[in-house]
């Protein structure tokens, strides 16, 4: 049987960290690792099994090369990706420790990505033979042209009859250096999904409203509720609720909404020792997706995603390239038995 093909648009991103638990530039060394949002969820799938394609636009230079290599050693098909003068985006990354919490500063102003054309990209052609199309709300955080760009293939996506999944991934800071519309793009875009990653924090970015119930469960079935009202194509809300006890100990639980009345919780894990949190949503939103389209059933699907998230905060770097097998010994019995 065909394996399903998923694509993901967004922006490549070269990822520049402090080496350890350093400061910023406290030694003048930095790590480097390929990411982005859509990227970090395209390789989870990837490694799932899955058929996936990145799609977007790098810098038509060695970084934007070594970006696509690393997407291509696993697994993704890269040949729709376009080159374009101009710089690759950046973000640099401050690991916490102890009472330090983890710092990104952004770098992203201005580059290949956040100035194509929206114009250039022929979604049709780019999309054809794709089941699921995957966007979050980074790209389209960055600029005019990358939002309209998201519009289009979202857009596009629903008129080919292609499975939208959207996670909100609000960037406040990025919305406000160019005044851009958030709630106004976002709203468009959770139009077109048929899941959306988001909490009552992004539903309340998008339609209004606050959510004052003192069980966060609660908040979250209220602003699944409103979203579902608002968005009747919508099928699936899914999001994590994370407690932070120190930068090394977090609690992670997690939650699958369905617009039926269906709800799945996945119960909290106690995450400690965390070698690096960046990528676990995405890792997240990939091990629910994988759990729906192999049809595995809500409950198995949030908690599928849940520990896949969780094993995300055990390996270096934005990606998370653990199979299905690795992902599954996690949720089993003794699962911290040493592999022989």
């Amino acid at each position: 049987m065909r394996r399903t093909r998923v694509v993901c648009f967004g922006e490549l991103l070269l990822r520049l960290g402090a080496p350890g638990r350093e400061l910023l530039l406290q030694s003048p060394r930095l790590d480097v690792h390929i990411g982005g949002a859509e990227a970090n969820v395209g390789v989870s799938l990837a490694h799932f099994g899955h058929d996936v394609a990145m799609l977007g636009t790098v810098a038509d230079n060695p970084l934007g090369e070594a970006a696509t290599g690393e997407l291509r050693r696993h697994g993704l098909d890269t040949s729709r990706v376009r080159r374009a003068p101009g710089r690759m985006g950046l973000y640099f990354l401050t690991t916490g420790a102890g009472h330090r919490a983890s710092e990104v500063v952004y770098d992203r102003a201005d580059s290949a990505f956040a100035l194509a054309d929206p114009a250039s990209y022929d979604w049709p052609t780019l999309l054809a033979g794709a089941d699921w199309l995957h966007l979050s709300g980074v790209s389209p955080a960055l600029g005019p042209e990358a939002a309209q760009a998201t519009l289009d293939a979202a857009r596009a996506a629903r008129q080919l009859g292609i499975r939208v999944s959207f996670d909100g991934n609000f960037r406040p800071k990025l919305w406000q250096r160019w005044q851009g519309d958030a709630a106004g793009v976002l709203r468009e875009l959770f139009a077109c999904a048929d899941i959306i990653f988001a909490d009552y924090r992004d539903i309340g970015v998008v339609l209004g409203g606050e959510f004052p119930q003192e069980d966060v469960r609660e908040r979250v079935r209220a602003a699944a509720a409103m979203a579902f009202a608002a968005f009747p194509q919508l099928r699936w809300m899914a999001c994590t609720q994370r407690a932070t006890l120190s930068v090394d100990h977090h609690s992670l639980g997690a939650m699958l909404l369905g617009s039926d009345g269906t709800e799945a919780q996945a119960p909290a894990e106690s995450v400690t020792g965390i070698v690096d949190r960046i990528g676990g949503g995405d890792a997240f939103a990939a091990g629910v997706l994988h759990g729906l389209i192999e049809g595995r059933g809500a409950e198995a699907a949030v908690r599928f995603g849940l520990a896949a998230a969780c094993l995300k905060h055990t390996i270096p770097g934005d990606f998370n390239p653990v199979s299905v097998a690795e992902v599954e010994s996690l949720i089993g019995e003794g699962r911290f038995d040493v592999r022989r």
